[in-house]
């Protein structure tokens, strides 16, 4: 089973049906103890970084995906959930981030030509990085897959595994033992999407604790 972390931001039900659609059980929760018991975890998260960090540190959410990490529990986060897993974020301001992955996240709009458009919205193929990961097990580099963000994840190439090209290689997914991250949206990225999200449902944590 699949917990997906309910901590007051997120496309929670959309990715519950996602995970439906092939095959596999998912519960939105805020439920410490049905946390403890899920096989995987999955931290969603859309909007702005700090009204995110402080309702998942508010809820105590924070600490039980900390605590779970730690336990070699397979973790998964999208969009604002990936960008959480890092240090800090420069979005707005300094935000502190959970830490589980070494990286800063920072404004898009500043390593890119002026004229393209911020957010980056839309679909991309994507470059792998280094040894084909897991979690692509069921695409091919150059599938596409949706993203909509203006901020992304930067000094992180211990944990990047595929990029996309807006100007610069924009970091799409990452991962560091048990811990994983998408900036894009699998839920809205077609056959691709649901082909990653069912990867990261035959992860056993195996590969080893991050932390």
């Amino acid at each position: 089973m699949i917990a997906i972390i309910d901590y007051g931001v997120g496309n929670l039900f959309s990715l519950k049906s996602s995970f439906a659609a092939i095959g596999q059980e998912a519960v939105v929760t805020s439920d410490k103890e049905v946390i403890e018991k899920a096989e995987r975890i999955l931290l969603p998260g859309v909007g702005a970084f700090e009204d995110a960090a402080k309702k998942l540190k508010e809820s105590g959410m924070a600490d039980v995906v900390k605590e779970q990490a730690a336990k070699g529990k397979p973790l998964m986060g999208i969009c604002l959930g990936m960008q959480l897993l890092f240090e800090k974020s420069y979005e707005y301001g300094e935000h502190e981030g959970l830490g589980l992955l070494k990286g800063l996240i920072c404004p898009l709009a500043e390593d890119i030509r002026k004229d393209l458009k911020v957010p980056h919205m839309g679909w991309n193929g994507l470059d792998f990085k280094g040894e084909k990961h897991p979690l692509f097990k069921y695409i091919q580099e150059g599938d596409c897959v949706y993203f909509v963000h203006s901020f992304y994840a930067k000094n992180c190439e211990d944990s990047t595994i595929a990029t996309v090209e807006y100007d610069a290689d924009v970091t799409a997914a990452v991962a560091k033992g048990n811990v994983m991250g998408c900036q894009f949206h699998p839920e809205k990225s077609g056959e691709t999407g649901l082909a990653i999200l069912k990867s990261f449902c035959e992860m056993t944590g195996k590969e080893g604790a991050l932390c």
